[in-house]
């Protein structure tokens, strides 16, 4: 199992594989107010950028679950270079229907929603894993306002106009299935 070959082509240089800084991983860390010890689980963990900054700044402890072979042994790598390599563990499979054998703190899926069918599945599926009083965590693009046309969405690398809402309905998603959101971070902008 690994994902398309493209990927690993075009993303093998990038640590965070997301329109994200390392500086806004920093900002959503501080946000989470992490404590020494917490329980994180990181579906379609990427290279493990998230996972390993935040056990290093944060003491957290967790696990990466990514398809990659290729993305879970920088990973690996990763945590060996910031020193935390004994406190996160990434596993090469599919994220899709996994559950924690220990209830987490914190569980994350940050730009994958895909591995469960969109966000109400991916909350679903995190729900699982977390512990009564934990937080969840999704990445999810939104539109800012509908694209006009679906050439100016696929210049904003969407495959129609109809992948992403609008973020009143995004957030409406999170109310519906009864969590509250609690705070938001930026990633990036298409400004097509």
């Amino acid at each position: 199992m690994d994902i398309p070959r493209i990927f690993n082509i075009t993303e093998s240089a990038h640590r965070i594989h997301n329109p994200i800084t390392p500086a806004k991983l920093a900002t959503l860390g501080a946000a989470l107010r992490l404590e020494t010890g917490t329980r994180v689980l990181d579906l379609g963990s990427g290279s493990g950028e998230m996972l390993c900054t935040w056990a290093r700044a944060h003491g957290v402890i967790g696990i990466g679950i990514d398809m990659s072979q290729l993305f879970t042994e920088q990973a690996q790598r990763r945590a060996e270079e910031l020193g935390v390599a004994d406190q996160v563990k990434f596993i090469h499979g599919d994220a899709a229907g996994y559950v924690s054998d220990e209830k987490v703190g914190v569980a994350a899926c940050v730009g994958a929603t895909w591995i469960a069918g969109g966000v109400v599945g991916t909350i679903e599926l995190l729900a699982r894993s977390l512990r009564p009083g934990g937080i969840i965590l999704v990445g999810e693009p939104y539109w800012r306002q509908l694209p006009l046309t679906e050439d100016v969405a696929k210049g904003c690398l969407a495959g129609s106009i109809s992948d992403f809402v609008l973020l009143p309905e995004l957030l409406a998603s999170f109310g519906h299935l009864g969590y509250d959101v609690v705070e938001m971070v930026l990633a990036g902008v298409c400004s097509r």
